[in-house]
């Protein structure tokens, strides 16, 4: 996918207690670095003007993908790139790149699963048509499935 298929990236400088002994991005942290990602797009997107109370649909990762391809190392500025590509019934899915800062030098892809479950039933329910409008207008495409 190209880095312009992504309305939204968000800047993080790899810290020192991030790295391995070969003073690299260890790679649980690449999970981490998605998460942040999310959640700024999600801000981004208005989730947090739509519920601010934190009182948003209750969402729960169900499959989580890294492929790596090329080291990150320490102090490094990266860009995480951060789109919804398409929402089911019950469930969405964001794709993810890293790069490092202001280039199209691919570091990493992700991709992200996200369950809604409804929290008194603990079971999956469907996403609600208010939270999908929000991130259709934000990629300005249809998401549904």
């Amino acid at each position: 996918m190209a880095r312009s298929d992504f309305k939204f990236s968000v800047k993080k400088r790899v810290r020192y207690a991030e790295i391995d002994a070969q003073a690299v991005l260890f790679n649980s942290r690449y999970l981490e670095y998605f998460d942040i990602g999310i959640t700024e797009y999600w801000r981004a997107a208005g989730v947090y003007d739509r519920w601010p109370a934190n009182d948003s649909p209750e969402f729960h990762v169900a499959r989580a993908e890294v492929d790596y391809k090329v080291p990150i190392l320490l102090d490094e500025e990266i860009d995480i790139c951060v789109r919804c590509s398409r929402v089911g019934r019950s469930s969405m899915t964001f794709l993810f790149e890293l790069h490092g800062a202001g280039r199209d030098d691919l570091r990493a892809t992700g991709l992200e699963v996200s369950v809604h479950v409804e929290e008194a039933r603990g079971a999956t329910a469907p996403v609600p048509d208010a939270f999908v409008s929000l991130f259709e207008t934000f990629e300005q495409t249809s998401l549904r499935a």
